[in-house]
């Protein structure tokens, strides 16, 4: 879990113990942690739902699906390299080998032996385009699945402090009651006996 996450995990925990949404609230306003999207939404929805707590649940989760897909957005562009790095590189061998074979015709063409030398070049020009390829898909994928791993670390997390969270609010104590108001004070009667 970031060090984010926990620190307004507990502090919203703690406010909540209390009973105080406002500090609470405040705590996740002021916070950059992704998991404070998630508490805002349901003190949000907690407040348009006039303090009975209906729909919190469903408000948290929404915004935690949504807090997931911003956490995603950019991991398919590692994806996509780790996929193709391989055939860049298979196409760069292709076309070394395609070159090394033009070279071959050229030397005997000219006159000359057509020996390996001509072709070795070309072909071990051709091999690591192959390597540079596969070197790349593999930084790719091992950084994708470390951030996988990562990501699905902390949308669980997410899950957890949300759950939590809802669970606060449901248990939160009830604010203080306002001390009863005196009953008016009877009209002074008139010292006047009955006639």
């Amino acid at each position: 879990m970031s060090e984010n996450s926990r620190v307004l995990g507990e502090t919203v925990h703690k406010h909540l113990l209390r009973g105080d949404l406002a500090a609470a609230r405040t705590a996740s306003e002021r916070s950059k942690a992704a998991v404070a999207d998630i508490f805002l939404a349901g003190f949000d929805r907690l407040e348009r739902a006039r303090l009975t707590g209906g729909g919190v649940e469903s408000a948290v989760e929404r915004e935690r699906a949504q807090v997931g897909l911003r956490l995603r957005r950019n991991l398919w562009l590692l994806a996509t390299i780790g996929s193709l790095a391989p055939f860049v590189g298979l196409f760069g061998t292709v076309a070394g080998i395609m070159r090394s074979f033009k070279d071959l015709g050229l030397d005997v063409e000219s006159g000359g032996t057509g020996g390996t030398a001509t072709v070795m070049t070309g072909i071990s020009e051709a091999l690591i385009a192959t390597a540079v390829g596969i070197l790349v898909a593999v930084m790719a994928m091992v950084f994708y699945n470390y951030f996988q791993a990562r990501l699905a670390r902390v949308l669980v997390e997410l899950r957890l402090l949300g759950d939590e969270f809802v669970e606060l609010l449901r248990e939160r104590p009830s604010p203080p009651a306002a001390p009863p108001s005196s009953p008016p004070e009877p009209a002074a009667r008139g010292d006047a006996s009955p006639a």
